[in-house]
C-alpha cells in the first residue's frame, strides 16, 4: 500500500520518518527508492517481536481488539531488508532508555549509519522536540 502511494513521488529528493514499527518500514522504503530515511529507536525484527502476539489482541492505546494473524509474520519477514545499503541516507536516533526494544539491536542493525545514542530516554523518545533541529538538516528541509 505504501509503497502504491508514493509510486510517483521523486525519491531523490524526498524522505522518510518512522518511529518503532515504523522505523522498520521507514527503513523497507529507503532500501527500494534510495530516499533519505530519518528512524526513531526503529524496530529491528519485527517479524520476531511481534510473532508472540498473534491470534486476538488488545490495541497499544486503546481497549480495541482485532486478530492479528500469522500471515503479517510472513509479510513482516518477508519485508526485511537483508543489509542497510548505502548508510548515509539513514539517521538513527536510538535512546540506551528504551523501554519496549533493545538499543544494542538497533544500533548494530544500523551500524554505519548516522546514530545519535542517546544516554537515557525512553521508547516514545519524549524529547523529540530537542532533536527536530537536526533531524530536518538531515532531510534537507533546512539550511
Amino acid at each position: 500500500m505504501v509503497a502504491r502511494g508514493i509510486a510517483d513521488w521523486p525519491s531523490a529528493s524526498m524522505g522518510v520518518v518512522g518511529s518503532s514499527l515504523g522505523g522498520f518500514y521507514a527503513s523497507v522504503v529507503a532500501q527500494r527508492t534510495g530516499c533519505l530515511a530519518v528512524l526513531l529507536n526503529p524496530a529491528v525484527e519485527p517479524a520476531r517481536d511481534l510473532a508472540k502476539y498473534i491470534g486476538e489482541t488488545t490495541a497499544w492505546h486503546s481497549d480495541d481488539t482485532f486478530i492479528f494473524r500469522p500471515e503479517f509474520v510472513d509479510e513482516l519477514r518477508a519485508l526485511s531488508p537483508e543489509a542497510i545499503t548505502l548508510p548515509e541516507r539513514y539517521f538513527a536516533v536510538i535512546a540506551k532508555g528504551d523501554e519496549v526494544l533493545d538499543w544494542r539491536e538497533m544500533t548494530a542493525r544500523y551500524e554505519g549509519c548516522r546514530i545519535k545514542l542517546l544516554d537515557g530516554g525512553d521508547h516514545a523518545l519524549s524529547d523529540f522536540d530537542d532533536h527536530l533541529p537536526e533531524l530536518v538538516r538531515f532531510l534537507g528541509l533546512a539550511t
